[in-house]
């Protein structure tokens, strides 16, 4: 697998998730309540990875330790978080829940998201049919509508890489990994990365199309 090139910090049109970023937090701030940035929340991402030219390579890389959870971006007040997730080839996630809202968009490749819903007995049990998400497309969480879910790379030749909104700090909420039993464990995920991107440095800006 390549590895990160520590050298790289910016890419030429990182303005994309700077202007997506200020767009987020107005509407966290202005938004009526959940279903008001979900909705609106959404068509934000839909267009962020609508386009693949902004996200620096050290933020896509996978590891065959495990998928990856990069940090991009989070909220001074906490409020929201922006991650990359990389998935490399075969890997998927266990059984897990958020907590907390969340956006997902798919920027390379695809996945596959499998939903699950409780049994009285506290098992967990598939909730529809598994979904492929190709890229460009954004799917959504939350306690409110839906929470439980496991998710895998769609792809058998290339990593797949999907960014993610959260309503909190992600990395630092305690969540839940589940056995089809119902058994859990208790985590706090943190991220694959100690340096963020460099957002806000527009010396760096080219004109975008």
């Amino acid at each position: 697998m390549p590895s990160i090139q520590h050298s790289v910090i910016a890419s030429p049109r990182i303005g994309r998730l700077r202007d997506f970023v200020v767009a987020f937090g107005n509407l966290v701030e202005n938004a009526s309540g959940e279903p008001a940035i979900l909705r609106e929340g959404s068509r934000l991402l839909k267009e962020l990875v609508g386009i693949d030219d902004w996200l620096p390579d050290r933020y896509a890389q996978p590891s065959e330790t495990g998928y990856q959870q990069y940090l991009l971006h989070a909220d001074s007040r906490e409020r929201f978080s922006v991650v990359s997730f990389v998935w490399g080839l075969g890997q998927k996630s266990p059984i897990h829940d958020h907590t907390v809202w969340g956006i997902v968009g798919i920027l390379r490749g695809a996945e596959i998201e499998q939903s699950f819903s409780r049994t009285s007995d506290g098992g967990f049990v598939e909730h529809g049919a598994p979904v492929r998400l190709e890229k460009g497309e954004v799917t959504a969480v939350s306690p409110q509508i839906g929470d439980f879910h496991r998710v895998s790379n769609a792809l058998a030749d290339r990593p797949s890489v999907s960014v993610h909104v959260y309503g909190a700090n992600i990395g630092a909420v305690r969540r839940s990994m589940y056995q089809p039993d119902g058994t859990s464990k208790t985590f706090i995920s943190g991220y694959s990365n100690t340096e963020l991107p460099n957002l806000w440095d527009r010396s760096k800006d080219e004109s975008r199309n």
